[in-house]
Formats: structure tokens, C-alpha cells, sequence
């Protein structure tokens, strides 16, 4: 199995840290003062995605998902509001209700996505804590400083800061803005802890007086307490390689000594129409936003698979349908071969054993997952009718999510057909997986006579009245 590591910049063999067949994965998770968009979601997949081809490898996964619900200011170099009290004041809420509010309809999110429940979901305010104790241990070993509105790290006294993004310090120095904070011995600096008045509704008591966390810290106090001091892959989005991961790697780093995370992975930007997600274009799309247009999660997650984490996509409500439309295909496909009790013979089982090996070959190859569909396209197709066959499409399909394994949906017009036709249209399909043909057409005959007409499609089939 080989994964695109972001820091080496090379696709390199993957191995477990200490060879024990667990892996230990942290992943960054949202900031919950809104609805997550469309583009957010795609590194969850890819986190999802992940995990299932470690787990199909026959890995156990322990992994850890943040939820921000303090500390994350408008930018990521500690500039702006922050962006909890914004949400706040502007719904008339308290901060805590947004929280709340947001990382419950994200949590929904992910389960109509068919992402699956990460082993730990942390939130920021319950580790304030375990925050503390590492500025503590940061302070303690000479990287941090104090100024007027926090206690920043010192970006100078670590060496290798900027490696991530493939960016030395003094790169980064000459391609600053110009600072608005002017205690900060450095641009890239970074606040561990802010101060903050006395009526702020976030804030806690710390040795370095009443504030709340900076960003950057929750990840690594939180990733130290689940996975320990070292683990073997961080996953995010591609907007946090420049600054975020590289804060952590810094912070990390420094407090323990060594070189915490094994590998890194990111996801890169989901770009709508060609160009980027903006509220002021009114393209910022929910899941939400796409089950009222008539699509169901599902298929953006279809859309989704079929190009690689580490390339850019580009949506459009055109490229959705098409994937809708190939989602309803491919589920009509895996069921035709479903109850099919014919048996393979030698030749056949051959070559669906081929087929399971080149599938798994593609999942294999950094996650290809647009490969390993065109090759469970190609296995439905090419092999005979058989559940031998929608067996194996089941298993890749534990890597896709796609729930291939549910049952059609009848779709009527009218609410009013009775169930001796529902039930007749269900038998006269059963009859059609089985391929008797005779007993299916007889049974078309008995719905018509009733007065009704069943007309096949992609989805399965269709109830009219006549």
C-alpha cells in the first residue's frame, strides 16, 4: 500500500509506526459557527475514504476529529474576530448554542454522507486543560513570549519551520505583509494562548492570566492525549498546509522533542463552476442545498470518488446529475446480480479474482479511487449474472460507501396502488434478478389487467396507473 506523503512530497510504502497493525490517524475537523459547505465535506470523505482502504487492508484505525468551538479567529494568522462571537451576535445566540447547533448539523452531515464515526469526536472547550499543559511545557523549554494580547511562539528558535509548505523562514520573512502586530517578533509567530476582557463569554483562568486557546494548540494538546507522542497520519485540507499544519509541526515538534507525525495528507480544494466557493457568489452549497435541488448525498459522494483527493474539483449541478444518474445505474447493476444463484466455473472464478486483485491494487496506489470504479463497472458488466459476483461488488463497495447493498426503491406516482400491485411489481422484479423471464412478463400481464404499468429504468422500476 503506498500513500502520497505532503512534508517528503513522494508516494512512499505505508507502515504502521510500531509495525502492530493500528494505525493511529488524526484528522482536523470544523469550525462550528455555520453550516459546512460542500467543500468542507470533500476532506471528510477523503478522511472517510482513507480510513476505509486502511480498514480494508485489514488495519485497525483509531482516529481523532477535532470540533473547534473556540479559539479559530477569522484568518488563520491570528487576525480578524473571532469567528464563534460573530455567528453569535449575529443569530442573537450564545456562543455555546452555536456550537451546539453547528456541530449537530455537521455530525448529520457526515451521517448522510455514510462517513464513518471517527473513534474519537473532541471538542476544544472540554481540553482546555490539556492545552494549558502544553504552553506549559513549550514556556518551559524557552519557545514562547509574551506580549500585550497573548503569549506567541517564537517561529525563529525551530528550525525546520516551513518545511511542510516547502517555504524556509527566511522565504516566509521576505514574502510577509506588512504586520499589523507590532510586538511579534516575527511575522509567522503564532498565538498559543490570548488574553481577552473580563465580559468575554469564552475565557478561562491560565498562569498567564484570564483567555482562551489559539487555534493552532488545540490539535496537537488534543492529538497528545488521544494517539500519544507520536502517531502515523495527520489528514486535513490543503488551505491548512501552509499555516496551520506548519504551526503544529512547530508546537509538536518542540514540546516533545522528535517528529510526531508520521505522514501528512490533504485534500485539495472542491472549486464550483471553475473557480472558487464565495457567500458573495452564492455558491457556498450545502449538503442541505443539494437534497432540496433533488439530489441525495450519495451521489456528491459518487462525484466525489471519481477524481483523486489530491486534485483539484470542479463542481457543477451538471457533473452531480451525471453522477446521480451513474450512481442509479451502477446500484441497478449490483442488484441484477444479486439472489443469482449460478455458480461460476473455474475460468469465471479466475477472473473474478482477477478483478478483485486489480481492485484492490487501485485502492492501493494512493487511494485511486476513480480506477477502482471503472473497475467494478467493468466486473458487473463483463461477468456473468451471478451473487458471486455482487459479493465482491459489496466489498469494494465497503471502500466506495456507497450503500450499493440496499434495496432499490419502488418508485410510484400515486400514493393510492394498492398492495396486491406492490406486491406483484416486487415479485415480477425478484423474477427478473433470476432471469425467468416467462414467470416476470406473466406477472406484467396480471398488473395490467389491474389497470397499472410497471415500466423499467435505472432506479429499478416504475407504477402508472393506465
Amino acid at each position: 500500500m503506498k500513500l502520497y506523503d505532503s512534508l517528503t512530497k513522494e508516494k512512499t510504502e505505508f507502515k504502521t509506526i510500531n509495525n502492530d497493525g493500528i494505525v493511529k490517524m488524526y484528522s482536523c475537523g470544523p469550525t462550528v459557527y455555520y453550516y459546512a459547505h460542500i467543500g468542507n465535506m470533500r476532506a471528510y470523505l477523503f478522511m472517510d475514504t482513507l480510513k476505509r482502504v486502511l480498514e480494508y487492508n485489514h488495519y485497525k484505525v483509531i482516529n481523532v476529529m477535532n470540533i473547534t468551538d473556540v479559539g479559530h479567529l477569522t484568518s488563520d494568522e491570528d487576525e480578524g474576530e473571532d469567528k464563534m462571537s460573530v455567528s453569535a451576535q449575529k443569530e442573537h445566540k450564545s456562543v455555546y448554542d452555536i456550537a451546539d447547533f453547528y456541530t449537530n448539523a455537521f455530525l448529520k452531515d457526515l451521517e448522510r454522507l455514510n462517513i464513518k464515526k471517527p473513534t474519537y469526536i473532541v471538542k476544544a472547550t472540554d481540553h482546555i486543560k490539556e492545552m494549558i499543559d502544553f504552553i506549559k511545557t513549550l514556556e518551559q523549554k524557552g519557545y514562547t513570549y509574551i506580549i500585550s494580547d497573548g503569549v506567541y511562539f517564537d517561529v525563529s528558535k525551530f528550525a525546520d519551520y516551513g518545511k511542510l509548505s516547502n517555504m524556509s523562514l527566511e522565504d516566509k520573512l521576505a514574502g510577509a505583509r506588512v504586520e499589523i502586530n507590532e510586538e511579534k517578533r516575527n511575522p509567522q509567530d503564532f498565538a498559543l494562548w490570548k488574553f481577552v476582557e473580563p465580559n468575554h463569554i469564552m475565557k478561562w483562568e491560565s498562569p498567564w492570566g484570564l483567555g482562551c486557546p489559539g487555534w493552532h494548540i488545540e490539535c496537537s494538546a488534543m492529538a497528545k492525549k488521544y494517539l500519544g507522542d507520536y502517531f502515523d497520519i495527520h489528514t486535513g485540507g490543503i488551505d491548512h498546509l501552509t499555516v496551520h499544519h506548519e504551526n503544529e509541526i512547530a508546537q509538536n515538534d518542540c514540546a516533545l522533542g522528535h517528529k510526531v507525525v508520521n505522514r501528512w495528507m490533504h485534500c485539495e480544494f472542491l472549486q464550483v463552476d471553475g473557480g472558487k466557493m464565495s457567500k458573495s457568489l452564492n455558491n457556498c452549497y450545502t449538503i442541505q442545498d443539494l437534497i432540496d435541488k433533488g439530489y441525495s448525498p450519495l451521489d456528491f459522494r459518487y462525484f466525489s470518488l471519481q477524481t483523486s483527493y489530491r486534485k483539484k474539483l470542479n463542481f457543477t449541478f451538471e457533473a452531480l446529475q451525471a453522477s446521480k444518474i451513474a450512481l442509479s445505474r451502477l446500484r441497478a447493476l449490483v442488484n441484477s446480480h444479486k439472489n443469482v444463484k449460478r455458480e461460476l466455473n473455474s475460468k469465471e472464478i479466475l477472473n473474478l479474482s482477477l478483478y478483485m486483485d486489480k481492485f484492490t491494487e487501485a485502492i492501493n496506489d494512493d487511494l485511486n479511487t476513480s480506477s477502482a470504479l471503472g473497475i467494478m463497472w467493468d466486473m458487473l458488466k463483463e461477468m456473468p449474472l451471478s451473487e458471486d459476483v455482487y459479493n465482491s461488488a459489496i466489498r469494494m463497495d465497503y471502500v466506495f460507501g456507497l450503500d450499493l447493498d440496499k434495496e432499490i426503491e419502488v418508485k410510484t406516482n400515486d400514493s393510492s396502488i394498492p398492495d396486491e400491485i406492490l406486491h406483484l411489481a416486487k415479485e415480477r422484479n425478484e423474477a427478473k434478478k433470476n432471469k425467468d423471464y416467462t414467470k416476470a412478463d406473466k406477472l406484467r400481464e396480471q398488473i395490467k389487467e389491474q389497470g397499472y404499468a410497471i415500466i423499467d429504468n435505472a432506479n429499478g422500476y416504475e407504477l402508472k396507473k393506465i
